[in-house]
């Protein structure tokens, strides 16, 4: 889709100026999550942090929660916003790929917490699991109706992001 007036390209979402807060956990949230502060993170800082994801590492959605909470001194990471931008760096990656840049996100290195790949991403789990497989990781059927999930996840996290 081209950008018009309605619409924003991902790389548009991605950039969108906005700062990182930390605030304290809303009580309506904190029976799943706990009390403390969260951090409500910026799609650049998602993407940052998956750019840090080195060839033949992967991270789970919680890894890099914690890795961001870590940095901003927050007890955790909001993870709503943090899969929302997830999804945001994932689809600007593909967008800088059509417009011919080598190197774009290497998104496809983020996972599930349980090891399953994420539909949401652009192309869904059969283009992640193509660019996982091209870097030598193993596919196996996951848990559900055509999931899918990288064998032996745990092996390769979370030591694969650099601080």
């Amino acid at each position: 889709m081209k950008p018009g007036k309605n619409f924003k390209s991902w790389r548009e979402k991605l950039e969108k100026q906005v700062e990182p807060k930390v605030v304290d956990v809303p009580d309506s949230w904190a029976r799943r999550i706990g009390h403390g502060k969260m951090l409500v993170p910026t799609p650049l800082l998602v993407d940052k942090a998956i750019r840090r994801i080195r060839k033949g590492r992967l991270l789970t959605i919680n890894d890099i929660r914690e890795k961001l909470a870590g940095d901003f001194n927050a007890d955790l990471t909001c993870p709503l916003t943090t899969g929302i931008f997830l999804v945001i760096a994932a689809h600007t990656a593909e967008e800088d790929k059509l417009a011919g840049k080598k190197v774009i996100s290497p998104y496809w290195r983020g996972i599930k917490n349980d090891g399953s790949l994420n539909p949401k991403f652009p192309g869904g789990i059969e283009r992640q699991a193509a660019y996982l497989k091209q870097e030598g990781f193993s596919i196996l059927k996951g848990k559900g109706k055509g999931a899918l999930m990288v064998k032996d996840f745990n092996k390769v996290r979370p030591s694969g992001i650099r601080a």
